[in-house]
């Protein structure tokens, strides 16, 4: 028999169309307006099924564009800071001098010698060190990340500690 009622539709707003866009967008670790960055340490701590799947989207995603005139990106941690937080380094870093005036007050002046207003909330961004462990744990694995698991003298209840790996001679 013929069915008279409507076929539903799914529950929600349609897909999106623009998917990664608007994942990015919601600003995740490791992104801005511009760029999204991986750090390695963390792409070669995922878990095995993971590697593979990055691997292949890699691998896709540098054939379709290898043949663009790529530069080589220089990656530098950073966060926002206020500019009263600033030590001399970090204001010199971001282009930003400070003079006593007549008066006292200190003043904050930028590359063109233009006054900045409001220096308490004005903000840059400045370098930190890296807070991610160059070597990091991979939590879903009980055994060292390469290698196998080394022998324990004593019996120990739980999950097994994660070993480091030995370092890599190719280190700079």
């Amino acid at each position: 028999m013929f069915n008279h009622d409507p076929i539903p539709r799914p529950a929600g707003p349609p897909a999106s169309s623009t998917p990664a866009r608007d994942y990015l967008n919601t600003r995740p670790p490791g992104t801005d307006a511009q760029y999204a960055v991986l750090p390695r340490s963390l792409v070669e701590a995922m878990p095995l099924p993971w590697q593979q799947q990055m691997a292949h989207l890699l691998a896709d995603f540098h054939r379709t564009y290898g043949h663009l005139n790529w530069p080589v990106y220089r990656v530098v941690p950073s966060r926002q800071e206020r500019l009263v937080d600033l030590d001399e380094e970090q204001l010199a870093e971001v282009g930003v001098l400070v003079e006593i005036d007549s008066d006292g007050e200190l003043v904050y002046r930028d590359r063109a010698g233009k006054k900045i207003p409001d220096p308490e909330h004005q903000t840059a961004l400045v370098s930190v060190l890296d807070p991610l462990p160059g070597e990091y744990a991979n939590a879903n694995q009980n055994t060292p990340p390469r290698g196998f698991p080394q022998p324990h003298a004593h019996p120990q209840s739980g999950p097994l500690p994660v070993q480091a790996p030995p370092p890599s001679r190719w280190r700079t």
